[in-house]
């Protein structure tokens, strides 16, 4: 009887850990680019796994950030905006004791579509503007 009250303390103790785990963000945030894959995988949990390709710059090496989705109409909406400009919002979720629940530390919660021509405005405007150097008096 002992030992069994031992073993429910622990599992009670491993479920309390996992739920404030997966409730309790350690940070959040935005991230932007185009999803270039996006699968539901896994032996025994299914997960939706993904990786967005971030752009910076034209002409700079892309990054990539790797996610999980939990919810499945957020995963219905990103297969419906494959090829195109994504902004995700994510909650970064550090020591989920298992991958059942995602197999990296970011979850997808929110997706948006974001318009090209609207992301070049952004990032037109937030660059410096480049003056030509003055021009060397004559002499």
């Amino acid at each position: 009887m002992r030992l069994f009250s031992i073993l429910a303390v622990i599992v009670a103790l491993f479920g309390g850990y996992t739920w404030v785990v997966l409730n309790w963000s350690y940070s959040s945030g935005e991230r932007a680019g185009y999803v270039q894959k996006f699968s539901h995988k896994g032996w025994f949990c299914k997960t939706w796994e993904g990786e967005l390709a971030m752009v910076t710059m034209p002409g700079t090496l892309t990054e990539k950030f790797e996610f999980s989705v939990r919810d499945p109409d957020v995963a219905r909406r990103l297969n419906e905006s494959m090829g195109q400009r994504v902004s995700l919002h994510y909650a970064q979720h550090v020591g989920v004791p298992t991958s059942c629940f995602g197999e990296t530390q970011y979850y997808v919660s929110e997706v948006r579509v974001v318009d090209v021509s609207e992301a070049e405005r952004r990032l037109h405007d937030s660059m410096p503007a480049l003056t030509p150097p003055a021009a060397a008096p004559a002499q």
